[in-house]
């Protein structure tokens, strides 16, 4: 719905246009302070339209440059992007690389280089989680109409931008012994209360450009819930220092939220993302990636040690049949004496063994969590497996998590991170303040 006001909204401003290239308009007395009388605007302009490339205080922009940082981004998105989202998408992509003109530029001002050691680093860590060598993932990005170079050049100003900040900005925030034990005083008061895994979009925005930034979060909103990935989102679209991270806040109580987003946060469900929510300085869209309560013991932090039985199952066998196979296999491990025992009921079933490491119940899989959270000592799953097999987790011992929050020095460095994240802002805006920018 929000899409299809957003464009029918510049289709109406076309039409005004083509109808009225010269249009009176009445301002506003004396509007932000400034004596300007009735005027009327004499050439048409329309700030949504941008040419093809850009010459940021001499460095070039190419139609190859939003081309590449474009496939890159819908790559990202899962290729769900329509024209129109496409067409909005590559004018965020040209500030975004305006943006990184300028704070590449102010890096080198800086006398801050960035090592091709670190470039490459990240450059294997992104294909890695993309399950590629470096270079199965640079043929990858060839295929879908980018370039591994315009990823390496993203990773080189986002590395440059976080340097300066460490060494322009974050000398200069001052975070108090005080206001870290005020806030884990706080805490301690709120024990028992929810706190959020929260990730952020934030689009900064004037007064005047609070309806274009409101858009931009809508189209952002309605792609995420239709499949499109938030971290990519928030690495392409997101202002705050988070996007670095896919926009990750960590571990948030309500009382650290403002007013205006911890009811936001309170009532959005687990997995989901908020509609886009106004604060001062411009739009913000909330996902909720976990919840608990605070100073709680996390129960995903238990360490399980379990046993799997595996037992194959013939996938030509009728549905029927395959029924009484699992039906058997559950007979069998209700309740058979547990860990112990596990070899021997594997054998009688004609089925192996796989001894599990110990590790936290939230590095099982999701689906497998909540089975192994309700399980006593000795006692197996419901079956669960493929086409081809069926098993059970055996849960052989859980050693429960520390009742403890997070520490002194973890509490610093959120309220600290949160200081810098508004002071870059003002940066990067200074910086745009002062540029030249040349549209060809």
């Amino acid at each position: 719905m929000m899409n299809k006001l957003f464009r029918r909204a510049h289709a109406a401003a076309a039409i005004v246009a083509l109808l009225a290239p010269t249009l009176a308009v009445a301002q506003p007395a004396n509007p932000a302070g400034l004596n300007i009388p009735d005027f009327q605007v004499l050439t048409k302009a329309d700030p949504q339209v941008r040419k093809a490339t850009a010459i940021v205080n001499g460095a070039v922009i190419t139609d190859l440059d939003i081309d590449q940082r474009l496939a890159l981004a819908v790559a990202a998105s899962g290729g769900r992007i329509g024209q129109q989202e496409r067409e909005q998408l590559r004018i965020q992509v040209l500030r975004n690389l305006i943006d990184e003109k300028l704070q590449v530029a102010e890096a080198k001002e800086q006398e801050i280089n960035v090592e091709e050691g670190q470039v490459e680093g990240a450059f294997a860590r992104v294909a890695k989680n993309f399950g590629r060598s470096p270079d199965a993932f640079a043929r990858y990005l060839k295929d879908i109409g980018t370039s591994a170079q315009s990823l390496r050049d993203q990773i080189r100003a986002e590395v440059a931008w976080s340097q300066l900040l460490r060494r322009r900005v974050e000398p200069f925030v001052n975070v108090g012994d005080d206001e870290v034990h005020a806030a884990m005083d706080r805490m301690v008061a709120a024990k028992g209360q929810q706190e959020y895994r929260l990730g952020e979009i934030f689009i900064s925005a004037s007064p005047e450009q609070m309806e274009r930034a409101r858009a931009t979060a809508a189209r952002i909103v309605e792609q995420v819930r239709s499949g499109a990935s938030f971290v990519a989102y928030a690495r392409q679209y997101s202002e705050a220092s988070t996007a670095a991270v896919g926009g990750d806040m960590g571990w948030v109580m309500d009382n650290q939220l403002s007013a205006v987003l911890r009811p936001v946060a309170e009532a959005l469900p687990k997995g989901q993302i908020s509609d886009p929510v106004e604060i001062p300085g411009g739009i913000t869209v909330l996902a909720k990636v976990d919840q608990r309560e605070v100073l709680g013991a996390d129960p995903k932090a238990a360490v399980i040690t379990a046993k799997q039985i595996a037992v194959p199952v013939s996938d030509s066998l009728s549905e029927a049949d395959r029924r009484a196979a699992v039906e058997r296999i559950h007979q069998a491990t209700r309740s058979f004496g547990g860990c112990g025992r596990a070899e021997a009921v594997a054998t009688e079933l004609g089925g192996d063994v796989t001894n599990i490491d110990p590790q936290p119940l939230g590095q099982f899989a999701e689906g497998l969590q909540p089975l192994l959270a309700q399980l006593q000592i000795g006692q197996a799953t419901p079956v669960f497996g493929t086409q081809k097999d069926a098993r059970v987790l055996v849960l052989c011992g859980r050693d429960e998590p520390e009742n403890k929050g997070p520490s002194f020095e973890q509490i610093y460095a959120q309220m600290n991170e949160e200081r810098v994240s508004l002071m870059a802002r003002r940066y990067l805006r200074d910086l745009r303040r002062d540029a030249i920018v040349d549209y060809r």
